[in-house]
Parts: C-alpha cells; sequence; structure tokens
C-alpha cells in the first residue's frame, strides 16, 4: 500500500470517527444539561449551608470539575478526563500561590512595612487617611465591629466576597463555552496572582486594621464580613479568608482581580455602550477595601497598576505568538488559536460544543 493509499484511509478514517461521535451526541436528550446542573447547583447549596463555602483549592477544583461533568452529562468520560489535562498547569499554579501567600513574608524576612502606606494615603487626601474619614462617616464614631450594619454593608460585603468566586468561575464558563477565551483569561488571572504573590515576598505591608492594632494608627475597625452576619453568613468570611497573610496587602489583589474582570470584559464587548458601566464594579470594590480597613486607597492604585500591567502584556505576547505560529485548517483557512500554556488548545478551538477538525501549524 502506498503512502498516498494509507494517508487516504487515514483520512476517511478520521472523518468515520467524527461522524460516529456526532451522531453519538446527537442522541443524548436535551433535558440531560439542565437537569444535571440543576442537580448540582442544589448539591453545592447543600455543601455551602453544612460545610461552608470551600476555602481548600482541591474543593474548589472538584467543584469545577464536577460542574463540567454536569454540563457535559452524557458524553463519553474521556471528555470529563480532559477536564484535568487542561486545568493542572493552572491549578498548580494557583495553588502554589494560595499556601505560599500565607508564608510570602518569611519567604527572606523583608521587614514589614507600616507607615508608608499611611503617610502616601494622607498626602493624596490633604493629612486626611480615607479609612478613618469612611468609617466615621458610615459606620459611627467610634466605629465598632458589633455595631448594627446599614443597607450599603450588605452590599458592599456581597462585592467584597466576589473576589473569591469570580475569577474561576469565569474561567469556567468560559472553558465550557469558548476555549480559547478560556485560555486568554486564565493566563491573565494565575499571571495576576503569581505576580501579587512576588510582590508580597519582597515588600510585606500591614493593612490599617492592623497598623491600628499596632498603634500606627487610630483605631480602625475591620468590618469585612459586615452586614452578611445578619443574613446568616456571618462565618462565610472566616472560610474564604481562612488561608491567607495579614501583610500581603500591596497590591491588592481584591482590587487587582476587580479591574482585570473589568478590562477583560470592556476589550472583549466592543461596540456595546453599555460595557463602560462595568468600570463600577472595581470602584465599588475599591471603596469597600478602604471603608472596611482591609487596605489603603494606594494598595488600591496598586491592584489597578498590576491589572493593567498583566493584561496588556499578556496581549502583547499573544499578538507576538500568533505572528511567529499561525495555525491552517487542512483547508488552509487561517485558524486563530491561543498559544499553549495554560492547557492545550490544539484540537479544542472555536466553542467546547464544536467537534473541530485537525489543524496543522503553518
Amino acid at each position: 500500500m502506498t503512502a498516498g493509499a494509507e494517508t487516504s484511509a487515514e483520512r476517511d478514517g478520521s472523518t468515520d470517527a467524527v461522524g460516529e461521535a456526532v451522531t453519538s451526541l446527537s442522541r443524548i436528550p436535551r433535558w440531560w444539561r439542565p437537569a444535571a446542573m440543576g442537580a448540582y447547583g442544589i448539591a453545592v447549596v447543600v455543601w455551602i449551608v453544612e460545610a461552608g463555602m470551600p476555602k481548600d483549592p482541591f474543593v474548589m477544583f472538584a467543584m469545577l470539575w464536577l460542574a463540567s461533568v454536569a454540563w457535559y452529562a452524557g458524553h463519553p468520560w474521556r471528555q470529563h478526563a480532559q477536564f484535568f489535562k487542561d486545568w493542572w498547569p493552572a491549578f498548580a499554579a494557583l495553588v502554589l500561590y494560595m499556601y505560599s501567600r500565607g508564608l510570602s513574608d518569611e519567604l527572606i524576612g523583608m521587614p514589614v512595612h507600616w507607615v508608608m502606606p499611611i503617610e502616601v494615603d494622607r498626602w493624596m487626601f490633604g493629612g486626611h487617611l480615607p479609612t478613618e474619614v469612611l468609617q466615621e462617616r458610615l459606620c459611627g464614631d467610634p466605629c465598632l465591629s458589633s455595631s448594627a450594619p446599614r443597607w450599603y454593608d450588605l452590599l458592599l460585603t456581597s462585592v467584597y466576597n466576589t473576589h473569591f468566586v469570580l475569577g474561576l468561575g469565569l474561567a469556567l464558563v468560559l472553558y465550557l463555552r469558548n476555549r480559547r477565551e478560556w485560555i486568554s483569561w486564565l493566563t491573565r488571572y494565575v499571571a495576576i496572582n503569581v505576580a501579587g504573590l512576588v510582590v508580597y515576598v519582597f515588600y510585606p505591608m500591614a493593612p490599617p486594621w492592623l497598623a491600628a492594632q499596632e498603634g500606627h494608627l487610630d483605631p480602625v475597625a475591620r468590618l469585612t464580613g459586615r452586614g452578611w452576619r445578619d443574613i446568616g453568613l456571618g462565618g462565610f468570611h472566616h472560610a474564604l479568608a481562612a488561608v491567607g497573610n495579614p501583610v500581603a496587602a500591596m497590591p491588592s489583589l481584591h482590587a487587582g482581580v476587580a479591574m482585570l474582570v473589568t478590562i477583560y470584559a470592556v476589550s472583549r464587548l466592543r461596540g456595546r455602550g453599555w460595557r463602560w458601566a462595568l468600570v463600577l464594579y472595581p470602584l465599588t470594590m475599591a471603596f469597600a477595601l478602604v471603608y472596611y480597613g482591609e487596605h489603603y486607597v494606594i494598595d488600591a492604585i496598586a491592584g489597578w497598576a498590576l491589572a493593567l500591567v498583566v493584561h496588556v502584556g499578556v496581549t502583547v505576547w499573544e499578538r507576538r505568538y500568533f505572528a511567529e505560529h499561525p495555525v491552517t485548517t487542512r483547508s488552509g483557512a487561517l485558524l486563530s488559536l491561543p498559544p499553549p500554556g495554560l492547557g492545550d488548545p490544539t484540537g479544542t478551538a472555536g466553542t467546547a460544543d464544536e467537534l473541530p477538525g485537525p489543524v496543522r501549524r503553518g
């Protein structure tokens, strides 16, 4: 048999395999997906009520995987197993971040900075410290963690806690709907967390509530979780923040990730004027962080700057990669695939429900 004949046979076999896969998937009842996702949602709610919000990265990724299994209900198990191959680099990086963050100030023994952010915030605001002003105006004088919350406390605490679910939640949605965008977002999300960890190692800095405890400020209440306690969710903040470091405050990744989500969304939603309303998200997040005594204004600004640097840096890298590694389909048409790194995009171009054909790099 000639090489040409072998190639033709291989192509026929590949076409038959794809056809069989499409036929098999078309037989899956339409109600399976909503039923499976509904069951998954109920299970997650029960878990949260009984055990609290997931704080362990292994539990978090198990929940992401089960969401993928529910979304692909009825698909072959090899597709469910593909999740681990796709996600393990990001999982390893985020596990490293979560557990190293708690020790970041001890790795090389850099001194903790207490006074610098206080002086910078007062310089920016005419001698006033925004945290002290906000707590006096919005909480009371004196401001106590035990004082009755206002309606805006529930809103601000809810915005604050989106940090713990939004980054990976967005990654999961993109993984299920558009693998190219999934890799693009996850690269940025992992990059900003790793970059933040590096800064924490070399520049440990105390937040306002801790600086007040050590006598560098007048009393500052740590109000995080305020408003949720009255609806039975008071313990969630402690579960979410269990793996942390009190002097990992500069830059604020709460502010940074909120800005990164906004920059990413605005850049993808071109032509839609309402997309600029998303800017309210990082602004509200920063307001909550400063009011609650978790961060100074300079921390939030540094987080925003880091988000911009990460987004621009990854964008430049992606464009250079596309220019140097064009990808084409068998027919010769250009196929825009993301660069490898956090998962292997080859063979998964387009949305996750598609069965793309083979590709070749030009």
